[in-house]
């Protein structure tokens, strides 16, 4: 991997290369969007006060990406939170310190927000995972519960 990775929002154009990353083993294993319901969703994150879909490219090729939405709160003092969702590296390129990258952007940013937290979740079957984003400082807290609407990945 050479050291040209830019991190920076993604654009339209962009979404071929996303939706391939999504499509691999793990994530969405081969099902994905086609192009013009994400590029209709993708056109909607422009509403979000704060939310924001990045990709990280090398050499001109997309090898990662990443959301993050930064919420407001009334809690906490006012103080803003960060949720980091969909982080995903090009197979090809794990091992090479991209996936770390992404993560140090996005605690910047959301420092840079001044937000008090920001969470991210993770599969419990992704061992892997878990030890890497340990290596990086999040720490396993609490507990995340969930409602799977099936008819809504149908």
């Amino acid at each position: 991997m050479s050291d040209d990775l830019a991190i920076r929002p993604a654009a339209a154009s962009d979404l071929p290369g996303v939706l391939a990353l999504y499509a691999q083993p793990g994530m969405d294993d081969g099902r994905v969007l086609p192009l013009q319901d994400a590029e209709a969703i993708f056109a909607r994150f422009a509403r979000y006060p704060d939310y924001t879909l990045y990709v990280a490219e090398s050499d001109g090729r997309i090898v990662g990406t990443f959301a993050l939405l930064i919420m407001d709160n009334l809690g906490h003092l006012g103080a803003p939170s960060a949720v980091i969702e969909d982080v995903v590296v090009d197979p090809i390129c794990q091992g090479r310190g991209i996936g770390a990258q992404m993560m140090a952007f996005a605690i910047d940013r959301a420092r840079e927000k001044r937000c008090y937290k920001l969470v991210l979740s993770s599969n419990a079957k992704r061992e892997r995972a878990h030890a890497f984003y340990e290596q990086l400082g999040f720490e396993r807290h609490g507990y995340s519960f969930r409602i799977v609407f099936e008819e809504a990945m149908a």
